[in-house]
């Protein structure tokens, strides 16, 4: 006879619902359209409300409509840092990747998403690396967790709802670990440890990767089988520990995140999302203990997974363990926070991307090619830039066929390349008719289409983390933190200054009596030197990241990204 508990997970597991659950006595009597093992690992669709966009889920291996339990509410778990050393650009990558879709999915699509995240903060790893440098496991969790989450703010990564500790949490894991042990699910051995049953649960274990590439997890002879992983440690001598029913102990690495997951949400979860390299063991143990534990047929209903970040020319992801990694730290050094953004955007979440200088410059010039068009809408809208008749209604038309192409491309599994690429090509068009010219032909200005497509491309950066009015931070930050902040004013007042001179300079001299009229005016030749000093200003100004552009008689400036050093390396 099955317990009453177990049976009833498995009457729920299965494509029917129990149609009568009766208890008399010693008498079960159940009637179900269909049992749990038949469910096997088969996905269940969720019902409710639809957000309009697909996305590609892992349990499935395909791109699914992303149906939420609640209309326009996101449950969504993510597993957080194992804090004992600096984050790197690995890590970085996937943070930066699933702020990106939560910010699509909260801005593009209006649905609120509620983001919990777990920090583990007892670990083997962090055991061992306070006993090489004598200190606290809790001390060194502590400071690794402040350097973590200020790194995520530099890369402008939006904080969870809520971060939760693992060790904050040890009386919720117990309890937690004493039902799934009651659900039949779970067993204790003599030596105080606690493995979860993976033949409790047939074949519905493997749900992300199958079972046919299963690496045992290694642990005691006691283990009823070599795939059985730890719920529950017993201590060692010289580690934390915290009471239990089995003796004192810690949590293993998985149940930590079905607890805190299930702590917050409940038994139904939206969206769980990690990085590739997390599917297997640690999703994948993930889901078999919360389905055991809520006796559920289907805990998480999509798992994202982001795809891994190599340095170039190795096949190898980026790993503390392999020592092949760049701290996040070092990274700010050199790139900004948009320039790391924009490198994320131009590949899927999904893929495994190359980390090299090639792919960081076309980031970099993806940018600038969006500063450069910002500057030249903004003189053309205040009248410093001459230009050809501008083709008002294709731009209006190329427009609004980008909008209709940037919302397909991100309700297609997130697709940022896609959408950034239509985009860029709504600023090629841009520019092709900002050309300047020389003489205006006395045609009338467009300026309002500018000023749309201006708006347009700020917001949709703006909603995805990249900044463009502060594209140039980077040369001002440190002004800005000295609480001067005038650097742009006195820019701007040292151009207008050149840009009279230069127009003075320009000024031809007038005609002689009797010269034909087609002749064309000369400039004044004792005014040649005010032009050369305006150009050598120019290009004294360049190296220091002050860019001005001659328009004609007029002139622009903006403000370069890079910095001095960087200036003069391109030489």
């Amino acid at each position: 006879m099955y317990k009453v508990r177990t049976l009833w997970w498995k009457l729920r597991g299965g494509t029917g619902i129990a149609y009568a659950l009766k208890l008399s006595h010693k008498n079960l009597i159940y009637r179900t359209g269909s049992s749990c093992e038949s469910v096997g690992k088969k996905w269940i669709k969720p019902t409710g409300y639809d957000t309009g966009l697909k996305t590609y889920n892992s349990l499935t291996k395909q791109k699914e409509p992303l149906i939420l339990a609640q209309e326009g509410i996101a449950t969504w778990y993510s597993c957080g840092p194992t804090v004992y050393d600096h984050a790197h650009l690995g890590h970085a990558c996937s943070y930066v990747r699933f702020d990106i879709l939560q910010r699509i999915l909260s801005k593009v699509f209006g649905v609120t998403v509620i983001h919990a995240m777990v920090i583990t903060d007892i670990d083997d790893k962090i055991i061992r690396r306070g006993l090489e440098e004598n200190i606290s496991p809790t001390v060194l969790a502590r400071m690794y967790e402040e350097k973590f989450k200020n790194d995520m703010l530099a890369l402008k990564v939006l904080p969870p709802a809520v971060y939760l500790r693992v060790t904050e949490n040890v009386p919720q894991i117990v309890t937690f670990i004493q039902r799934i042990i009651r659900n039949g699910h779970a067993y204790a051995t003599k030596q105080g440890d606690v493995y979860f049953d993976i033949r409790s649960i047939g074949e519905r274990y493997g749900k992300l990767v199958g079972t046919g590439d299963v690496v045992c997890e290694p642990g005691d002879t006691d283990k009823r089988d070599a795939r059985d992983f730890a719920l529950w440690k017993s201590s060692k001598p010289q580690e934390p520990y915290w009471e239990s029913p089995w003796g004192q102990g810690r949590p293993g690495w998985h149940i930590e995140c079905s607890t805190i997951a299930s702590s917050v949400f409940g038994s139904q979860l939206d969206i769980h999302s990690g990085g590739i390299d997390l599917a297997f063991p640690h999703h994948e143990n993930e889901i078999a203990q919360s389905e055991a534990h809520h006796q559920c047929s289907q805990w998480g209903n999509y798992f994202l997974h982001s795809g891994h970040l190599h340095l170039k020319g190795s096949a190898e992801k980026m790993s503390k363990s392999l020592k092949n990694y760049i701290t996040i730290k070092d990274f700010m050094q050199t790139y900004s926070a948009n320039e790391f953004r924009m490198f994320c955007l131009l590949t899927r979440y999904r893929s495994a991307i190359d980390y090299s200088e090639a792919n960081m410059v076309e980031a970099r010039s993806s940018l600038a090619s969006l500063s450069t068009f910002s500057h030249d809408a903004q003189a053309y809208m205040r009248g410093q830039l001459l230009c050809q008749p501008v083709q008002e209604e294709a731009l209006w038309q190329s427009l609004s066929e980008t909008k209709a192409s940037v919302l397909a491309a991100l309700a297609d599994d997130f697709d940022t390349p896609r959408a950034v690429n239509a985009i860029m090509n709504l600023i090629h068009h841009g520019n092709r008719n900002l050309q300047p010219v020389t003489k205006c032909d006395g045609s009338s200005r467009r300026p309002a289409v500018f000023g749309a497509i201006l708006s347009y491309v700020r917001d949709f950066f703006q909603l995805l983390g990249v900044d463009l009015v502060d594209l140039h931070s980077r040369t001002t930050e440190n002004e800005a933190a000295d609480g001067s902040g005038t650097l742009e004013n006195v820019v701007e007042q040292l151009a207008r200054f050149r840009s009279d001179v230069r127009a003075f300079a320009l000024a031809p001299q007038d005609a002689p009596t009797g010269s034909p009229a087609s002749s064309r005016p000369k400039p004044r030749p004792d005014r040649e030197p005010l032009l050369r000093a305006c150009d050598t200003l120019r290009q004294d100004l360049t190296p220091l990241g002050v860019l001005i552009k001659d328009r004609g008689t007029n002139s622009t400036w903006e403000i370069s990204q890079k910095r001095p050093s960087e200036q003069e390396t391109d030489k």
